[in-house]
């Protein structure tokens, strides 16, 4: 299948997806775009039903239609990048807090500051790093249409918000030929009784709570550590496949993605600068510095013979 990198977004957001609250942004406009066509064609989800699409004033009232909706226990997704991502900071800080899983799609792009910018860099989700989404990055348009899925199982699986990004343009309007990910290959991984009680936490009258009051310091700082163990739960350590989103990357694709593990080191293995890379530019610099096939061997006599068994390899 021949598409770009919001269409591979979107195809896969669709399946996950029961409402979507949208407001239009270059260059993820397209992403919102095909699942409101989707929806009013009457595609059906994984769960069998159409999108509810709702388009906002603003990328404010989205995220706040975003929030209301998880609350009430709808799986719960929008689309957006740059100035449009700021916008949705404040409602991201409560999805987060209130542990509410849920993913946000973006391009990402450069903000404007003394002019607009359509730049496609990573400025935009740089600035969402402390609001408490977890963060998954893709190079390609087939990861964008292999790690959409992950985002989306592991939100449901972990509770913890995902914030899904690709460089927008180099990758959200790239067309490639891709292996596009279909319902048979996410139903049987979608992890229905973790499903099942966020629908059982959804704001009823039959299961009255209270939500949203004031803390005194002591009992907040509490709250904001207990959610740690949700985060500690989500990066696979130990590099076996214990939960159904990495299965998803492992099941006949044969396409392996270290960098879900953490960082993934390219090049001497005991460099004394190292740089950071993601997006495109990950997919650059796997080119021009390849893993080596082989450990290094170090002895007491130091880095020398390392580099040498390292050249070697």
């Amino acid at each position: 299948m021949t598409m770009d990198g919001n269409a591979a977004a979107a195809h896969v957001a669709y399946m996950f997806t029961e409402v979507a609250a949208i407001y239009p942004i270059t260059p993820s406009s397209p992403m919102a775009e095909n699942v409101d066509e989707w929806a009013a064609a009457g595609r059906k989800n994984l769960f069998g039903e159409t999108v509810l699409v709702q388009e906002m004033q603003s990328e404010a009232g989205a995220a706040g239609a975003v929030h209301g909706s998880l609350n009430a226990g709808a799986l719960t997704t929008t689309f957006t990048a740059s100035q449009g991502l700021l916008l949705m900071i404040p409602n991201m800080y409560k999805i987060a807090g209130e542990l509410i899983p849920s993913v946000f799609h973006v391009s990402a792009r450069t903000l404007a500051s003394h002019v607009l910018c359509i730049f496609g860099d990573h400025q935009d989700v740089m600035a969402c790093r402390q609001t408490g989404f977890a963060m998954l990055a893709e190079a390609s348009v087939q990861e964008v249409m292999d790690l959409a899925g992950v985002a989306h199982l592991a939100t449901i699986k972990s509770r913890v918000p995902f914030l899904n990004f690709f460089d927008g343009f180099r990758t959200s309007h790239e067309y490639q030929k891709v292996e596009a990910m279909d319902m048979e290959d996410l139903r049987p991984l979608v992890d229905y009784k973790a499903l099942q009680e966020f629908r059982e936490r959804a704001l009823s009258p039959m299961r009255p709570e209270m939500k949203g009051m004031a803390e005194n310091p002591d009992v907040f700082f509490t709250h904001r550590e207990s959610c740690n163990r949700f985060y500690d739960a989500v990066p696979q350590q130990d590099h076996r496949p214990r939960v159904p989103s990495v299965q998803l990357l492992r099941c006949s694709r044969r396409r392996e993605y270290h960098h879900l593990y953490g960082f993934c080191l390219r090049g001497y293995p005991r460099s004394h600068r190292l740089r950071g890379c993601q997006g495109q530019q990950e997919t650059r610099s796997h080119q021009r510095t390849p893993l080596s096939p082989v450990q290094p061997q170090v002895s007491a006599g130091g880095a020398a013979e390392e580099r040498e068994t390292y050249l070697r390899a």
